[in-house]
């Protein structure tokens, strides 16, 4: 089975409804596989969400917090980064393809071979996502609150149009204000994400 996808001009997402196509785990792996230039997401209803590639600025910021995660995990060695390619179906049936992921090591190990190599079948222990300005805030929102609701212990919602940074823990959520450097506790101590080329991109 192969079937690509064309984004509409001026559009930037496209939404297939749950139902339209009956795809196992495997079908629906092998279509993100045959898509790999653009973003697939699945909502816990069913709904097949393909994003456009990513334009300058908000690929810039998505490679930056993946960059400095990845060498910080690299140098701690307790746990594993993804970038946005990588796909997590949620107990919830939903399938998300956060900026930036970590999940422990240990975690990962108890996984089988197949299931390493396709899409990973558990909710990141941390995640980022960096809002672009064109997308609705509420549905990253609610993005966040499924992954804490899916076991995430530590998420960080950045908002470059706002200068802010929203943090999902098990205890709440907390809004800081244009932070030069976010530090995340507990499950990842130690690592600290650097944001002013986040704010102001050299570009």
């Amino acid at each position: 089975m192969q079937l690509t996808v064309p984004i509409p001009q001026r559009q930037d997402a496209v939404l297939l409804p749950a139902g339209i196509f009956q795809w196992t785990e495997d079908e629906f792996f092998r279509f993100c596989q045959a898509n790999r230039d653009l973003r697939i997401e699945r909502s816990a209803k069913g709904d097949i969400i393909v994003m456009s590639p990513a334009g300058g600025y908000a690929g810039f910021r998505s490679g930056q917090v993946f960059r400095q995660l990845s060498v910080w995990t690299d140098e701690d060695g307790r746990g594993v980064a993804f970038d946005s390619s990588t796909g997590f179906p949620l107990p919830n049936g939903a399938m998300r393809a956060p900026d930036a992921a970590w999940v422990r090591l240990a975690r990962l190990q108890a996984l089988s071979r197949r299931e390493k190599e396709q899409i990973i079948p558990l909710c990141p222990d941390f995640v980022i996502e960096v809002a672009p300005p064109s997308d609705t805030l509420s549905s990253f929102r609610e993005k966040m609150y499924e992954y804490r609701n899916c076991g995430l212990q530590l998420g960080w919602l950045i908002l470059p149009a706002t200068t802010q940074v929203e943090i999902y823990s098990v205890s709440g959520v907390e809004v800081l204000t244009a932070p030069a450097i976010v530090i995340a506790e507990g499950i990842l101590p130690g690592f600290k994400l650097e944001l002013t080329s986040i704010w102001e991109p050299p570009f």
